[in-house]
């Protein structure tokens, strides 16, 4: 085995997670869960999308949530920028670390962004020139790395060409997307084996969803290859809208209490983690889709 003994957990549920809620959150929600996940000890935690609120309303607020926010020192809190525009409004309300997105499937890019993999990628090459230019570390994403909702197979070939490319446009880290959870362990092997030819393991991330139940398993492939740093959503939060019955983010509980058991080092607290998913459930008026929270939470009654 390859295993790291160390891994960072990135967590997207304030961000990934909650846009994809029907109803509005509050800021004061928000930050409340961003400051106990801060305090569970995760070292990323991301804050919000200054995408426009026409496309993506639960984000509306983000501004407002990073100027709440209680800042740890260690813990950054990226947020996710498209455009010139986007990335003015981040950094006028105190953001420090900026995420930009591209995709492996020239169909799913088209239907997000109105744009070809290419033209989306030279849109970024201003907002990452700029954010270099105010000192501003950046994060790379990559959606559909292991299927498309529109062209179903996706070539691990693909998925490599964009990571190198939003490495060169000056990307800290790229982050492989299963953005419909469709992956299966093989299959995320063959995908990162297919990236890291021509990038370091160390600054790839794997970002899996667990619509056909894969994503742990996935995840634990991602380790295997060298990865260590998994992205991940506090109680499962979120969905896919391109998958149909997609349950969202692996849970970030599951993938500590895999972690921990594998004797890979977080730095993360699991009951603060948990009280952290017990938090934001019971104000969204839903059960965790963590298995681990459930059973320890179950074990706490």
């Amino acid at each position: 085995m390859n295993l790291p003994r160390r891994a960072k957990i990135v967590e997207v549920g304030p961000r990934d997670g909650l846009q994809n809620e029907n109803r509005t959150v509050p800021v004061a929600v928000k930050i409340g869960l961003i400051d106990r996940l801060a305090d569970a000890g995760l070292q990323v935690v991301e804050a919000g999308s200054f995408v426009s609120p026409k496309w993506v309303p639960q984000m509306a607020d983000s501004g407002d949530v990073l100027r709440g926010i209680a800042r740890k020192p260690g813990v950054s809190y990226p947020v996710l920028v498209p455009n010139l525009k986007g990335l003015e409004v981040a950094l006028a309300a105190g953001a420090e670390e900026i995420a930009v997105f591209s995709a492996a499937s020239e169909t799913f890019s088209r239907k997000n962004t109105n744009c070809s993999v290419a033209e989306g990628l030279e849109r970024f090459r201003d907002v990452c020139d700029a954010a270099r230019r105010h000192g501003i570390p950046i994060r790379g994403y990559v959606s559909c790395v292991l299927g498309c909702p529109y062209e179903g197979e996706v070539k691990p070939g693909a998925v490599a060409a964009v990571a190198e490319q939003l490495m060169a446009l000056g990307c800290y880290e790229v982050s492989l997307g299963d953005t419909i959870g469709v992956g299966t362990p093989g299959k995320t092997r063959s995908m990162i084996e297919a990236v890291t030819r021509n990038l370091p393991v160390d600054r790839i991330a794997g970002h899996f969803h667990d619509t056909y139940g894969q994503a742990l398993a996935n995840c634990y492939a991602a380790l295997d290859c060298g990865v260590a740093v998994l992205d991940s959503s506090i109680a499962g939060l979120g969905g896919c809208p391109y998958a149909k019955g997609a349950t969202g983010n692996v849970a970030t509980e599951d993938v500590l209490y895999m972690l921990n058991g594998l004797g890979i080092e977080t730095g993360v607290d699991l009951d603060r983690l948990i009280d952290a998913g017990a938090y934001i459930c019971g104000i969204l008026g839903r059960e965790t889709a963590s298995k681990t929270a459930r059973a320890l939470l179950a074990k706490r009654a």
